[in-house]
């Protein structure tokens, strides 16, 4: 069990940086004696020398941190239950808690997230040969190791920061652990209800240090929201601009943070801030409330006003399509990116993204949903639910349509958005409000504003590519 290949640690998506959670378990079981290996789908094919090693290991620990990853990692799961029936499968990560009573019958244990020091009990156990008791526990502080990243593939397979005519090796850190907010769509308050922990800034910083050593030029701060803490995360972007000035940084925050520390945004870009993240989801108040998202529709601007006056980016997610989401909502979405020129900013897919009700989920509990629930889709690992208008579902079907060849063709995301304006326009019989940039006297951008070459976003159904792994 301590040999090289015995424990095999599969990442299949996060979205374009080196899986955090596998490398964190690595740091730990090498700690303890174990010598595991990596396998990353989303960047290595499942070619011949990968199934062998997952035919011949005794522990395959699959990381499902996301959606996406849960839908893949299942597929992992079956193929190595057929290639390898002797070994332990092990599926753990925050998706492996909101499904664990589906899972209980196609994994041999399911764990939630921070679960390193459970993962090291689990493969002591199978070393000795004793019964497997480790169950999942609610995470919780403790105290992290660097994460060791020297088993995964190079920075550079990852999404990069396109900047400038030019792409940035980029690296992953996260200061933080859970969020002390409890919107509804999010997959973190079932699971951490409410609770954040930092980690020890040596830790984050020591962590940026290996991968800058790596080539890294650019950090992605990962944490559901950086600004959970703020004066924790003002910290650590001063000693990292301090040890690295020439290393670039983004990170992601809530609007309603932006809005309340609006003093903090100058700082952090002169510690080196290109752009931030953050959670839209919608520009109805009627939406946001049902999601209970901590913002009103006018925060929206205000946000982006704050963001842009300290010279940074702000990158929009959104849900674009809900139960409560109206034609005219998708409409003034549209207007809203038009009118203040985000359409190079909000990467395409967020126009597509369909809300995603997994098991666990708060939403289930939410009387203003019911109307619309559908049953579990165990494959889809959602419930379904309908529009009570059949156009936005339509809709919803031909922007994904859209959005999926715009993303095999190459197309420039304003001309997508372009596109995709004009398909709302039609579908609400206003096909004249939305013309070409050019018909609107708008120049276009010299240079794209800077981002990660692969958007970000948590909750969505693969896509094609990915499943033809399998």
């Amino acid at each position: 069990m301590r040999g090289p290949g015995d424990i095999v640690l599969v990442s299949c998506y996060e979205p374009g940086h080196q899986p955090q959670g596998v490398a964190s378990a690595v740091a730990f079981l090498r700690r303890a004696g174990f010598q595991p290996t990596c396998l990353d789908l989303a960047v290595e094919p499942l070619d011949d020398a990968a199934r062998a090693r997952l035919a011949a290991a005794r522990l395959v620990a699959i990381s499902v941190p996301m959606h996406t990853a849960l839908v893949l990692g299942r597929r992992v799961a079956a193929h190595v239950r057929r290639a390898n029936p002797g070994a332990h499968i092990c599926v753990f990560g925050m998706y492996a808690t909101l499904n664990a009573a589906l899972l209980a019958s196609e994994a041999d244990s399911v764990l939630g997230p921070d679960c390193e020091t459970q993962l090291v009990e689990l493969a002591d156990a199978l070393a000795a040969g004793t019964p497997v008791a480790v169950q999942a526990r609610a995470p919780g502080r403790r105290l992290p190791l660097v994460p060791d990243r020297s088993g995964l593939p190079p920075l550079a397979k990852y999404a990069r920061l396109a900047i400038a005519g030019e792409q940035r090796v980029a690296g992953h850190v996260e200061a933080t652990h859970g969020c002390k907010h409890l919107c509804r769509h999010c997959p973190i308050p079932p699971v951490y209800e409410g609770r954040f922990y930092a980690v020890p800034a040596e830790v984050v910083l020591d962590d940026a240090r290996a991968q800058i050593a790596a080539g890294a030029r650019h950090i992605d701060f990962g944490d559901p929201d950086f600004l959970n803490g703020p004066n924790h995360a003002l910290r650590i972007a001063r000693a990292l601009h301090a040890e690295h000035p020439a290393v670039t940084f983004s990170f992601t925050a809530k609007v309603e943070h932006i809005v309340a520390h609006p003093a903090l945004l100058p700082e952090l870009a002169a510690a080196g801030a290109l752009f931030v993240v953050s959670a839209v989801e919608s520009l109805s108040d009627h939406v946001l409330a049902a999601l209970a998202k901590g913002h009103t529709a006018a925060d929206v601007p205000r946000a982006l006003e704050i963001v842009r006056a300290a010279g940074m980016s702000l990158r929009p997610t959104l849900v674009a399509f809900t139960p409560w989401t109206t034609l005219d909502d998708y409409l003034n979405l549209c207007r809203f990116i038009r009118a203040h020129a985000l359409e190079d900013e909000v990467d395409p897919v967020q126009l597509s993204l369909r809300l995603l009700v997994p098991p666990g989920s708060a939403l289930l509990a939410a009387p203003d949903i019911a109307p619309f629930l559908g049953p579990l889709d165990e494959q889809a690992l959602s419930y379904r639910w309908t529009h009570p208008d059949p156009r936005m579902d339509r809709l919803e079907a031909d922007v994904s349509a859209l959005v999926e060849e715009a993303t095999r063709t190459g197309e420039p995301p304003a001309a997508t958005f372009g596109r995709i304006h004009r398909l709302a326009a039609a579908t609400a019989g206003v096909p004249d409000e939305a013309p070409a940039p050019a018909a609107i006297g708008r120049k276009p951008r010299r240079e794209p504003p800077p981002h990660l070459t692969e958007p970000w976003f948590c909750c969505a159904q693969p896509t094609r590519r990915q499943l033809d792994v399998f």
